[in-house]
């Protein structure tokens, strides 16, 4: 008898259906990724043991080494909503153009009655005013006119979702009574509850923290 012939198939598979699905999801993490605004200046945090991080959507209050005050926040939809209150409530004027500025931008480092001048420069001309920007003025008291922080963080709460956290950077230089002075500031408007963004440093050993951390990874 004739032995019988198995037909050899090919071993050809045709990718475009998978070249499809990874262009597909190549362009879904392209726009659905979220980056984070540019830091208005270089601060040198102290560190910390601490391995907790501050949740998305949160309000950043930069302290720098010379005691100057910067505001931003990292929700943009919280930032559309926030500009057109300011400008509604200090009679800034702004244009279309200065309010997109705000949204896009890194954050606020100067006073009310600079703010439509500082909006209206292009981004790259206003990350490069900030290193010389005199900060938000900032005291100890709730008085929306001498502490202008305060209205700043009052006006933000409104529009941030619930649970939404304050960070406070400062850098390990900054002198304690400027510290002082934005702590002061979240005190009289009833925020007790905020975190400061440090360094990671080495838990030293014998420590109750080191020892939990060792149990944690044996298990």
């Amino acid at each position: 008898m004739p032995k019988l012939k198995i037909a050899h198939k090919s071993t050809h598979i045709d990718m475009t259906a998978m070249c499809d699905v990874a262009f597909l999801l190549l362009t879904f993490f392209m726009l659905a990724t979220k980056f984070r605004p540019d830091e208005p200046v270089v601060v040198r945090t102290p560190a910390s043991t601490s391995t907790k991080q501050i949740p998305e959507g949160f309000m950043l209050i930069t302290l720098d080494k010379q005691g100057r005050v910067f505001y931003s926040v990292d929700n943009l939809n919280a930032k559309k909503q926030i500009i057109e209150q300011i400008n509604t409530d200090k009679g800034l004027n702004l244009t279309a153009e200065e309010k997109n500025n705000f949204v896009i931008g890194s954050a606020v480092p100067v006073a009310f009655n600079q703010l439509k001048s500082y909006l209206d420069l292009p981004i790259k001309d206003q990350d490069a005013y900030i290193k010389t920007a005199p900060g938000i003025p900032t005291d100890t008291t709730g008085d929306f006119d001498t502490n202008e922080l305060a209205y700043w963080v009052k006006t933000t709460t409104y529009y941030l979702d619930a649970g939404f956290r304050i960070a406070i950077k400062a850098d390990g230089e900054a002198k304690y009574p400027e510290i002082k002075k934005v702590i002061g500031t979240l005190g009289k408007l009833k925020i007790f509850r905020f975190n400061f963004i440090t360094d990671m440093k080495g838990i030293p050993p014998g420590t109750a923290l080191y020892e939990e951390q060792h149990a944690t990874a044996a298990k």
